[in-house]
């Protein structure tokens, strides 16, 4: 495997020289990132050169880098109370919309990843790019390579707002069509304001403010179970005797 990987990495440098970022992982996964106005050739010649003939796009997905390296929680200081360590949250999601964090710091922060397939070979690669601009991230579409890449570059624009260039029918795949936001970006808040459902009189998807009853959650403990009467525990208790007993067949 990692002749393989190596052998693969050296054709590609090779072939595309400066235009791609060659890296690989611990597993022999190998990793080129491309420049945006690159994107669609370099994965063109990908597929066509049977050098690689990666013939199939099994995966793609977006990632948001806003936050990266932040942790989470505040846990340096260690206390006799437990979870009374972790009381400030210090990653984004934890806050209101006027408190939300901004990306005006970060250089590149919308990823486009793809995972690639060779059968001729049998060998996998993974291809990246960065959108340049962060208000509103845009990337060509690699439909007219991969026709495989159709409903995952519709779920990519629904979660993160990322915009394929070309392709023939972008529009949300998961949320409603009058949905606000996309869910996977780290700044969409997790604390909702508006409940959506579908309605069956109007016959459509219908949003209303979030109405939550307050509730006590104390664990109970069930002592009788009651699917069954005494009755019925005194009669299964008898049947199991009599099969036991040294007469029963």
């Amino acid at each position: 495997m990692i002749e393989v990987s190596d052998s693969l990495s050296d054709q590609l440098a090779a072939c595309f020289g400066d235009r791609i970022t060659i890296s690989e992982s611990g597993t022999g996964i190998v990793t080129v990132d491309v420049a945006v106005d690159d994107w669609q050739e370099v994965a063109l010649m990908l597929r066509d050169d049977p050098r690689f003939a990666f013939s199939q796009l099994t995966d793609l997905c977006g990632v948001d880098y806003l936050g990266f390296g932040q942790e989470e929680w505040e846990t340096a200081d260690a206390t006799r109370g437990g979870f009374s360590r972790g009381v400030e949250a210090l990653g984004p999601g934890r806050f209101d919309w006027q408190s939300r964090p901004e990306a005006a710091d970060i250089e590149q922060r919308f990823r486009v990843v793809v995972h690639l397939l060779s059968t001729t070979h049998n060998v996998r690669l993974r291809m990246s790019t960065f959108a340049v601009d962060e208000g509103l991230p845009v990337v060509p579409s690699l439909v007219e390579v991969w026709n495989s890449a159709n409903w995952y570059e519709r779920e990519t624009f629904d979660m993160f707002g990322i915009i394929f260039e070309g392709h023939p029918d972008l529009r949300r795949i998961l949320t409603d069509y009058g949905f606000t936001g996309h869910p996977f970006r780290k700044d969409f808040p997790l604390i909702g304001n508006v409940a959506v459902r579908y309605d069956e009189e109007k016959g459509r998807v219908v949003y209303e403010p979030v109405e939550i009853e307050p509730r006590v959650l104390v664990p109970r403990v069930i002592r009788d179970d009651s699917r069954y009467t005494a009755d019925d525990i005194d009669q299964a208790a008898n049947e199991a005797a009599d099969s036991l007993s040294p007469g029963a067949e």
